[in-house]
């Protein structure tokens, strides 16, 4: 029997060092990945280019005595320098000294001076004189700052009204007169600001080209419905309202005005009878004395772009664009200085490409085809004849920097690592910043030519400590359905993976418009973490997201829910024929759509064990006007489809173990939302788990908070799944 004990020996070894390599790797917590590990503090603070295209600047934070520099590099030679340091940045007024931070700096147009804020009021640095000046001195706020083209003046929003001051003699001229809290005069309100910013641009006025004018928007607030946002942090509770328009909901009435700096008479754009409508973007067009105007129905079905004449008023029709279902605004134009020229970006083929168009609007070519998408329009060297543009050309899970030439319409990649590049052309095309990640490669950041060619690594953001995490590379799936679908997912599976196994599932869903999930960049830490402990964490891009066409996007108009539910089993499906996969264990999270996703699939299916929803839309009717009305019509036209894409008519239902977060803060989808299912499972007598953070917004951004958010998730799923 001494074989027998041997074998016995052998295969306890074997086991023992199977169990020791399983357990080699460090386990992720929650504090690493939102306290310890901090992938992105090495990256460059406040880069930007130059106004002219051939510097670019970023700030440096002094490791030992925590001073902030001001730092340029030169494009061509690479060589960087230190311009100024906080010791340079304080302001001396009488018994006053203020110490005014770096942190947010603007460049004026000749690169001589910075535009900064402090406390609410704004400074001007000049290098020649190497001193600070206080421009405003004001108990209120200047918001919405920019500087004029020439650089002279400056302007900002104060009190909803417009201002400009002139920077050499530091005297403030008011130029609109009837702004208050429910008229807003150079200033988006809260839907502009949140469903047709450009890039994060809240600024609600244009400066002309040659400073002479400013138009802006005035937004009248008082026909919308308010909303009440309360803080009770307070021993008596204080309250703001919100102008919110939600669904079927008045609208701010918007007119476009054109203010002369030196007079301060505004003159109005006429821009039609209708009130009822939208204008999502404003331009000053090059080398011409006229404004471009988009106007957009309420249905945003009819976009069109008008000329406008800010002498007397006067508009005409260049073009429009039709869609059945709704037209995605966003960045795609650009005025040529010296030709009168403009690109346009339209999804009119079935998928979104640039055309050249003259100012009569005749178009004179389609640069760019094919079954792909044009992800942004980042810049056009007008010399050399070439338009920048990201986009999904050589494949929908990538991003790529390409350039098209405007005459041969030839079309070049100029980033070649596999993953996502996000950049920044400068100003004339020279060269370009990427920011660039793939699956297992945090970003990092480099400078380049415009053809391609790599000048430099500004910051290779290389963290050695992670490979003792032992991080799971995700499997990217092409998964069949019906009617010859294909759908795109991913698949992160736990360190030393078994096939013998059986593992739990948790899908990670967002599933709205204008999102993709599966896609080549940096993985989700957390769901890493979960991984680690034993999970697949699975993700599956439904009809409805962004990037593969307008037949994809737009199968789900005014059947918000079902059609996104109706894909993601399908991915249960194929989750259910892997032998791997314990059927009986799959559950379901995400976060704002992603958190609606996971209710109307705890409702309206029986395939999840458990789900946690997180700032969760329950009923549509509570979701603003322009995001809502987009993909469902207004609430009159589409009850049945309103009704059905909402899970608070189906509380009752509830299936599975259920956890809610949300801020009690929350201004983008209110905590309404969760109150009133909320309401309806305790009408039905299902149970459930509700955290509560108070006075967060949407994202729910402190770190104090995140971290008990997602120990309390970790802790659900470990409990439930």
């Amino acid at each position: 029997m001494k074989w027998a004990k041997g074998l016995f020996v052998l295969l306890l070894l074997l086991k023992m060092a199977v169990f020791a390599e399983e357990t080699s790797f460090k386990k992720l917590t929650v504090e690493d990945i939102y306290l310890n590990l901090n992938l992105y503090k090495k990256l460059p603070r406040g880069l930007k280019w130059l106004p002219k295209g051939k510097q670019l600047s970023y700030l440096k934070i002094d490791p030992e005595t925590g001073e902030q520099q001001l730092w340029i590099m030169d494009a061509k030679s690479r060589q960087a320098r230190n311009v100024l340091t906080d010791k340079q940045m304080r302001w001396i007024g009488g018994n006053d000294t203020i110490q005014v931070s770096l942190m947010g700096y603007m460049w004026f147009p000749e690169e001589d001076g910075l535009l900064l804020r402090e406390a609410g009021d704004l400074f001007y640095y000049n290098f020649d004189r190497d001193n600070v000046v206080r421009l405003t001195v004001s108990s209120q706020e200047e918001e919405n700052v920019s500087i004029s083209p020439h650089g002279r003046k400056v302007a900002f929003v104060r009190n909803n009204d417009i201002y400009v001051v002139d920077v050499a003699t530091r005297q403030e001229k008011r130029l609109t007169f009837d702004g208050n809290d429910l008229v807003l005069n150079g200033k988006k309100d809260w839907v502009y600001q949140e469903e047709l910013g450009s890039r994060g641009d809240f600024k609600g006025y244009w400066w002309s080209p040659d400073g002479r004018y400013i138009a802006y928007y005035q937004m009248d607030d008082r026909p919308v419905p308010e909303y009440p946002i309360v803080d009770f942090s307070l021993l008596h509770p204080a309250v703001t309202m919100e102008r919110y328009p939600k669904a079927g909901d008045p609208n701010p009435i918007v007119k476009v005005g054109v203010v002369d700096v030196q007079t301060a008479n505004t003159l109005w754009l006429d821009l039609g009878e209708e009130t009822d409508v939208y204008f999502p973007r404003v331009y000053w067009v090059p080398g011409t004395n006229q404004i471009a105007v988009m106007r957009l129905d309420r249905h945003q079905q009819q976009l069109d772009f008008l000329f406008c004449d800010p002498q007397t008023g006067k508009s005409h029709l260049v073009l429009s664009e039709h869609d059945s279902c709704w037209i995605n605004v966003d960045d795609f134009v650009y005025f040529f200085k010296k030709k009168n020229w403009f690109l346009w970006g339209s999804e009119r083929s079935g998928y979104r490409h640039l055309y050249l168009y003259d100012f009569q609007g005749n178009l004179i070519k389609q640069l760019t085809e094919g079954e792909w998408t044009v992800t942004s329009l980042e810049g056009v060297d007008e010399r050399k004849g070439y338009a920048y543009f990201v986009g999904t050309r050589d494949g929908l899970l990538e991003r790529h920097l390409y350039r098209v030439g405007l005459d041969s319409r030839k079309i070049k990649r100029l980033t070649r690592a596999e993953g996502v590049h996000s950049v920044r052309v400068a100003p004339g095309g020279r060269y370009f910043i990427d920011y660039f990640s793939a699956p297992l490669t945090p970003t990092r950041v480099s400078l380049y030519r415009t053809d391609g060619k790599l000048l430099k690594i500004l910051e290779k953001n290389e963290h050695p400590e992670l490979a003792a995490y032992h991080l799971s590379a995700p499997e990217f799936l092409e998964i069949p359905g019906e009617n010859g679908l294909i759908y795109h997912a991913m698949m992160i599976k736990p360190p030393h993976f078994d096939p013998t196994k059986k593992y739990p599932v948790l899908v990670y869903v967002y599933g709205g418009p204008h999102s993709q999930l599966v896609i080549k960049r940096f993985t989700n830490l957390w769901h890493q973490l979960m991984a680690q402990k034993g999970y697949i964490v699975f993700t599956l891009d439904n009809r409805g997201t962004a990037n593969r066409g307008s037949a994809w996007e737009r199968a789900i108009y005014r059947r918000l829910g079902q059609i996104e539910l109706q894909d993601q089993l399908v991915g249960v499906k194929y989750l259910k024929s892997l032998p791997y996969v314990d059927a009986s264990r799959i559950g379901i999270w995400g976060w704002s759509y992603g958190g609606y996703m996971t209710l109307y699939a705890l409702t309206r299916s029986r395939e999840f064990k458990a789900g946690a929803a997180v700032a969760p839309v329950t009923d549509w009717h509570y979701y603003d006007t322009i995001y809502t009305e987009r993909y469902m019509a207004l609430p009159a036209e589409n009850e049945d489809g309103y009704y059905r894409g909402s899970p608070i008519h189906f509380a009752d239902s509830l299936h599975g173990a259920l956890l809610i977060a949300h801020g009690t803060g929350d201004d983008n989808v209110h905590f309404q939302n969760t109150e009133q299912f909320i309401d309806r499972l305790v009408e039905a007598g299902k149970m459930y788990r509700l955290v509560i953070y108070p006075g967060q917004g949407h994202s729910i951004r402190s770190t104090e908070d995140r971290i008990h958010l997602f120990r309390t998730i970790t802790r659900f799923f470990l409990e439930n799944l």
